[in-house]
Formats: C-alpha cells, structure tokens, sequence
C-alpha cells in the first residue's frame, strides 16, 4: 500500500514543517495541508491508474479509503504533537461510518466520520476534534461528521433509522478502540437484539421512495447507478436488512446462516464489483460525485471498460445491455433476502406487498392445478415440481395470472434455477404455447405477469428472439426504457385499452379495439414490434420474418401470422406519415391506403401505433399527435370504405366547428359564421378543441384591437414544452423569422404547427423545450421568446448575428450521439408540392438555419411538419417555387440537397 501513500513519509515531512514554523503558526497549517493534498492526489491518481489498467472497482473503493484512513490518521497526529499537544493522552475514539466505513469510497464521495467520546466535558479532545476538521475542511473534503458520547448515540439510534444504519457500518480508525467496542456491544444488546421487525420495514419503506425519486423502472436509460432501483444502494440494503436481521459481520456469513448460496453469494459480488467499477469511472470521468449514468458517460465508460462493437450493437449498447442485466440480477437477490426474512417473520406482511407491488386477490382462486396456495401467493408444491414436468415453468405463471395472484419468491427462485429445462422440446409443446399465448392476450394480468417472467428468465428462453433483447437498451433520447421494458409497457398500455379503461382518454382506439378480429394477432404483434432491435438489418423486416416462424408455434392460424408479420414490418408507418406528412393532401391519404389495404389492418395499425408511442415514455404522446393519428385514421377508412375521404371530411369539419360553437355561446351566429370561414378543412381536422378555442379567442382579440401581429404563451408542465402561438400576415420568411427568433433567446423548438387562414393571416403553433420547473418562471421566459418573435417580424432585430453568437455558445449532442444528415425531395407524395424531408441531429437553432435556407433558395414553404426523436430531428417541408410549381429540375434538386446538408456540415465543422 505505500504506492498509494507513505505514512511515515508524510509525518516526517509534517514534523520538518511544524520545526521550520512552529506548529500553531498560519505557515505551519497551510504548509501542512499542502503536503496532505500532494499525498492525496497521488494516491488518487495511483488509485485511478490501477483502475484503468482493468483494476477492480471495488479495489479501487478500498484504495480510496486507504488514502483516507491515512491522511485522517496524519491529520491527527499533526493536531495531537504540534497543535494541541495537551491532548495526547486524551480519550478520543475516531469511527469511519456510512459507505466510508464499509472500507469502500468512490471518487467523489463524502466522509462520514463519527468522534467517540467517553462523556461531555473532555475539552482537550473536542479542541482536537475541531482542529481535524478545519484540516479536512481545508483540503476540500466533503465531511459528514458527529460527536457524540456513547448514550448519545444509541438515544438518537433508537429515534432514527439513519443513525442506526450508519452504526451497523462503523469502522475503527484511530484512539480508544474500547469505545467502539463498547458501542457496538451496547448497540446489538439494546437495540439490534429485538426491533428487526422495525427496521427490515423502515429500510424497505425508505428504498420505495428512493426508487420513486430516482426512477420507478431499474430499464431507465440513464440510470442512476447509486440510487437507482437495482444500483448500489439497493445491494447496500440488502446487506443491511440481512446483518441487522440475522446479526452477521460481512456478506460471506450470509451464506452459513443459509441466506444466500455460494452462487448467490458470488452474483452479490459480481454486481457489486461491477457497479462499484462503473461508478468510479464516473466520478473520475466527470471530476465529482456524479450518479447518472448520461447518454455522454455512457460512451466514455463503455471505452473505459474495454467494450467494442458486436453482432449490431455499438459498444456503448453492449455496456448498457450488462449494466441493465446486473440491475435485473439486483433484483433477483432482493426477492431472496425478502422470501427469506418473511421466512423468519422479521418482516411484516404488509411491506412485503408493498415491495413487490400490490395484486388484486379473489376471495377464492381458481384451480392451481400442481400448486400451492401460501399467504396468498401461488407457490410450489415440491422442489421437483419443474423437473418431473418442465411445462410447469409456463404454468405457474399462468395460473398466477388467471387467479391474479402474486408468486412467492420462493417459487420465482427455483423458477431461476430450473431455466436450463426451457428447452427446444419445451418451446415446441403446444399446450405450454397455448399457456403463454393465455397469459399474452390476458388484459387483466398479462403486464404483470410478462414483468415477472422477464425477471425470472423465463420469457426469454421460452422466445429465444426475446432474449436477445432484455436488457438492451437503444442509444438516443427518445426511448426512455429499455427495449424489452418498452415491449412490456406497450403491452400494458394494449391491455388497458382492451379493458375498457381508456375510453375518455382515447376514445377512438378504444372504441375501435372491441372490432378487431384478430384481437391474438394484435397482442402478438405489440410483443414482437421490436424484438429484432439491435440487429445490422431493418429491425421491422427481420421481426416480420421472426412472426412468421413463431406464430405457428404459437397457435396461430396463417391468417393471424400474416397480420402480425405485416404489423411488425409496418409498425412505423402510421406514425410517420401522421407526423411528417400533409394529412390535408389526398395524395398522402390514397399513399397510405395503397399500403394498408384493408379497414382491419387499419384498425389493428392504429392501436398498435398507439400503445406503441404512449409506452416510448412519459410526455412522448401529447393530444397532437392523436390528433394526427385521427385524421389519417379517418381519412384513410373512408378510402379503403370504397368512397372518397372530401364526403366524410365535409361531416367531420362540420362536426369540429360544432364543438367549437358549443364552446362559445357569447358569439352571435354571424361572427362565428365569419369566423369559421376563415380556416381552410384542414385546420379543423387536424387541431384538438382546447387549441380551437384558444386560437379562436386569440384571433377574436386580435380583430378587435385591429392587430394583425400577436403571440400568446402556455406552459404544458406534463409534456415538457411550451407553446408559442403566433398570428402574423403570412409571407415566404416567416417560419424562418420565428424560428430564428426561438434560436436567438435560447429556445429550442420540438414541434410546429402551421396554418393559413384565408384571408391571408399564419397561425402558427411553436412547442419549445421547457427550461424551468415552475409554471410562473417559464410563463415569464414565454413571455420574453413571444416579445422576441414579434419584435423579429417588425425588423426590430438582426437575426443572423444573434443566432450564430447563441447557436455558437449552445450544448452539442454531436460528440455523444452519431445522427448523419440526409435530404430527399420526393415529388410524388403531394399533387401541388415538392416534399422535402430533412434529417439529422437536432441542435438549437437548427430549424432556423434550415427554413434561411429554403427562403434563401426562393422556395416557398407552404406547410412544414417538425418532429424530434430524442437527438434526432425529422423536419418535412411541402414546397414550390416563386411560381408555385414543384422543384423538378434535376439541378435545381441538387442545389437545394447542398443547401441544406450544409447546414449540417458548417455546424459540425464549426
């Protein structure tokens, strides 16, 4: 360990220094706590060294706290001979507590030291103790610290659950070892011996609110490794909960007591070695104690550890992937330390429940066929259960689910260990595929139970193709889960508008879902929409050829397996179209109904659709985008109906202006009348009532005071965004003046939606990313954006120059995420346009220097459909020349692809 820091060295150089100075001089403590910072550089430095040489994490845990240990005993030495000498004799007991005291210390992390003393009044050594602090205070080390006496502490202990589970890590470092020997006699004696119970609950009740804070799913993309449901902190208070309840000293008796097993033991070791090596990347990485694994960490990690590029996945992806299966294993071991508390009775009933979610009972269950019934749980009859009959690893979860019955962890552990039996043989039986085909299509329990074969192991060996996706995650913004959490989640939210239980929040897909006829087929198809992720080829194509070999295995008829092959193949379109495209022009709607063919794959398309976008993660879906879906959905059923979409379009345009003047009783017949005339049909399909409203109020004033410039601000605390409402006379530029105006007060701008009325006025709508929590804050920046538009459109400002200082000053995404740009100009989607449709990494200011752009071309921008995934933006703009022609003109195509690749390639350059 004296690579790491010499102790003698570093006392004789602090005993040259007090001799030079004098020990209570200025020169003297700044001298001294030089040479304590020189010592603790280099033993982190040496620390960090070993760990990139593929060190162990936890090795380098216990290096830091090393270096720790010994600089505090340095610090003391240097107080008790040259500071306060009369306290050398002094009884005085210095305990490292917390995370410090397992012998473990992260990077960046804080000191928790508790100062032992025998009673109050011993002056000398609280003069001691003040003095180490100021030391550590003067090296920049974050401290926690207490002193206390030895009643103190066990009095606050009883009071509070925190202080008794620091005690539980105490850890001797200097003085009166016969104080903590006292302590800890005392502490198990009085307090430990007989409130298991008490604690076990307090720990479990305080890891669901963690959870809650950090995150609910352990499959969020940015994970926080700490905190974070199966990171660090829950293996802590595993351990915890298992020494406090079983009264052991380190993880290895665990096993003796008969809590975990030898391979149990090592799967806690592997985790914790694992999380402890990616957390100390991180704090060395960033320079502080920093717990969220982001989207830029996660490549610098994924290179520090050695992780390459293979079989589709980047290395960043294959680093996530084995981060997310260590999360999952945390859970495994958190269900065995709870089965086997609740074993003893050191755990109330109750918070059990609590920790692995609340499940609906009946009264009396159904046939469990070769099962038991335990405290309300399905659970094994015999430990042979699996091996006599393999198919009862698919059973027990459909006899779970049927009952809606929670699964004792028992059971779930031998589930685990009797995996190897899902084999070729078991995946081919048709009564155990008719089983999983149950719990599937199940909308009462299948989300939970899908969720808890995926945890056991069991859904991915039943479907191999599954497999290869737990755990994945995918490297962009946009997803907030992991794939195979997003299959589950689409799943549920498939289930729950099957159940009827989101009629008013989505009443035309669940008014939809009862006439489904291949209602199996739509059900698979949801699990199987991403299943090939992660693959080199077209993950749609590769999941539709995945469908047609398990949907025979599955019972399907070919009828059934050909409609999830085409939904798998075609899961994206829908929502594409819907958001990229001009719903309004007949040519998108004859397109997309070419491509669906029939009204049953149309409804099956857009439910499918939908589940898809509400489970992506929380704010993706907003009342635009069903909006949109609508339109397409109604528009294209009346194609495929064999009629033509002008008829019914008429009925629904007069059905919206209808709510619209039920909502309006004050306005006389004519106004109204007045004012409806003003929209072309495709406002009045494609915009939602509350807009509706709002536009026609915010028009209505404008009239009124005879201002054809104003802006009107909302704030949409749940989706994230702000909405700028803009009405200004209509001209080539005035997207781009808009957008220019958002880029130049550091607005950055997600969606946009655009309309002309006919009598010559925009009415756009601008949603930019939400910067302040509080509504009343981000009105105010609203506010201040609006008064920056309006004073753009009066020429009041100079655009350009605010752009390229802000754009210049801006965030990048570029050195984290790899989008490349690409232009296509396609004349055959629109009869009166040239559809230009750009993609690439989004940035601010971007929708401004692509619109410049286009004006600058002399093209005019009759209509444009902003979109972002994450990074990446989707931008479509519908445009034709000063003539009002397409751009046809092979050159003139060229020069516009330049144009705006350009935009991409300067900022990049830059």
């Amino acid at each position: 360990m004296k690579a790491l820091i010499d102790r003698a060295a570093l006392d004789a150089r602090i005993a040259k220094l007090a001799e030079k100075y004098g020990g209570v001089t200025p020169e003297f403590r700044k001298a001294a706590v030089d040479a304590l910072a020189e010592c603790l550089a280099q033993g982190s430095a040496t620390a960090r060294t070993t760990l990139e040489e593929k060190g162990s994490g936890l090795a380098c845990a216990a290096h830091l706290a090393f270096v720790e240990d010994e600089i505090i005993r340095a610090i003391h030495s240097c107080v008790v001979k040259f500071i306060h000498p009369e306290a050398q004799t002094g009884r005085l007991c210095v305990v490292a507590v917390g995370g410090y005291g397992r012998g473990a210390l992260a990077p960046g992390s804080d000191i928790d030291l508790l100062f032992l003393l025998p009673s109050r009044g011993h002056g000398a050594e609280e003069a001691v103790v003040e003095s180490m602090l100021y030391l550590l205070w003067d090296l920049k080390q974050k401290v926690g610290h207490a002193t206390r006496t030895i009643d103190e502490c066990l009095r606050q202990a009883k009071a509070d659950m925190t202080i008794r589970t620091t005690l539980l890590e105490c850890r001797f470092l200097l003085g009166d070892r016969a104080l903590l020997d006292n302590l800890l006699a005392r502490f198990d004696q009085e307090i430990v011996r007989n409130t298991a119970p008490e604690f076990v609950a307090a720990k479990l009740a305080e890891r669901d609110q963690r959870v809650q804070r950090a995150g609910s799913s352990r499959y969020l993309v940015e994970p926080n490794v700490k905190e974070g449901k199966g990171g660090l902190r829950d293996l802590n208070t595993l351990f915890w909960i298992a020494k406090y309840a079983y009264r052991v000293s380190d993880a290895e008796a665990l096993v003796g007591v008969g809590l975990f097993s030898e391979n149990e033991l090592r799967l806690f070791r592997r985790c914790e070695t694992f999380l402890w090596k990616v957390r100390c990347f991180m704090h060395f990485l960033t320079g502080r104690s920093e717990e969220r694994l982001s989207f830029e960490l996660q490549r610098q990690v994924a290179a520090q550890l050695g992780y390459t590029a293979r079989g589709g996945l980047s290395a960043v992806e294959r680093f996530m992937k084995h981060y997310f299966t260590v999360a999952k294993q945390v859970g495994d071991l958190t269900n065995i330390v709870c089965a086997a508390l609740e074993e003893r009775q050191a755990k109330p009933r109750a918070v059990f429940d609590r920790f692995v979610g609340k499940l609906r009972r009946r009264a009396k269950p159904r046939d469990l066929g070769p099962f038991a019934l335990e405290t309300d749980r399905v659970t094994v009859a015999s430990t042979d259960i699996f091996a006599k009959e393999p198919i009862n690893l698919i059973r027990l979860f459909h006899v779970a689910a049927r009952n809606e019955l929670p699964i004792h962890p028992d059971a779930l552990r031998l589930v685990t260990q009797s995996l190897p039996r899902i084999d070729n043989q078991l995946r081919a039986d048709p009564e155990a595929n008719r089983l999983f085909l149950e719990i599937l299509t199940s909308p009462k329990s299948s989300e939970r139970a899908l969720r808890l074969m995926n945890e056991a192991g069991v859904l991915g060996r039943f479907i191999p193709d599954f497999g290869r996706i737990v755990a994945m995650m995918q490297f962009n913004m946009y997803h907030h889960y992991t794939v195979d959490e997003h299959l589950i989640r689409a799943l549920g939210q498939l289930a729950a508008v099957d159940a009827g239980e989101t009629i008013a929040e989505l009443p035309l897909t669940s008014s939809i879902m009862p006439t489904i006829s291949h209602r199996r087929a739509l059900y698979v198809a949801m699990l199987l929409h991403d299943i090939a992720k992660g693959r080199k080829e077209d993950h749609s194509i590769v999941g539709a050829e995945i469908a047609r070999k398990l949907g025979p295995r599955l019972g399907l008829s070919s009828a059934e397996t050909e409609a999830v092959a085409w939904l798998v193949e075609n899961h994206l379109i829908m929502s594409n179209i819907a958001q990229s495209r001009d719903l309004g022009d007949p040519r998108t709607i004859e397109g997309f109904a070419k491509v669906v063919q029939t009204i049953e794959r149309l409804k099956m398309l857009l439910v499918l659709t939908v589940c898809d976008i509400r489970a992506v993660g929380p704010g993706v879906w907003n009342a635009w985008k069903g909006e949109l879906l609508r339109t397409l959905y109604w528009e294209t059923e009346v194609v495929l109906a064999g009629g033509h979409s002008s008829v019914d379009r008429r009925r629904r345009v007069k059905k919206s202006q209808e709510e619209l003047r039920a909502k309006l009783p004050a306005w006389p017949d004519h106004e109204f009348d007045d004012y409806a005339a003003r929209h072309y049909p495709a406002y009045w399909l494609k915009v939602d009532l509350p807009h509706r409203i709002e536009h026609a109020q915010l028009l209505h004033a404008s009239a009124v005071e005879m201002n054809s410039l104003a802006t009107e601000v909302a704030t949409d605390a749940f989706r994230g965004i702000t909405e700028l409402t803009v009405i200004a006379p209509d001209h080539p530029r005035l997207l781009s003046i808009i957008a220019g105006a958002c880029a130049a007060s550091g607005a950055n701008i997600v969606d946009a939606q655009i309309f002309t009325t006919t009598d010559g006025l925009a009415l756009d709508t601008i949603s930019i990313s939400r910067a302040f929590e509080r509504d009343e804050d981000e009105l105010r920046r609203g506010q201040r954006i609006a008064r920056a538009i309006e004073q753009a459109l009066r020429g009041e400002i100079r655009l350009s120059e605010i752009v390229a200082a802000k754009a210049g000053n801006a965030p990048s995404h570029g050195e984290t995420f790899n989008v490349p740009p690409d232009v296509v100009i396609d004349n055959s989607l629109s009869h009166m346009y040239s559809v230009v449709e750009v993609s690439g990494l989004d940035r601010p200011g971007l929708l401004y220097d692509l619109t410049f752009a286009l004006s600058k071309l002399n093209l005019n921008i009759a209509s444009a459909h902003i979109v972002t995934f994450g990074e990446k933006a989707v931008d479509t703009f519908y445009v034709s020349d000063l003539t009002g022609a397409k751009v046809v003109n092979p050159a003139r195509q060229g020069a516009v692809r330049r144009n705006l690749m350009d935009v991409f390639n300067t900022k990049q350059k830059a």
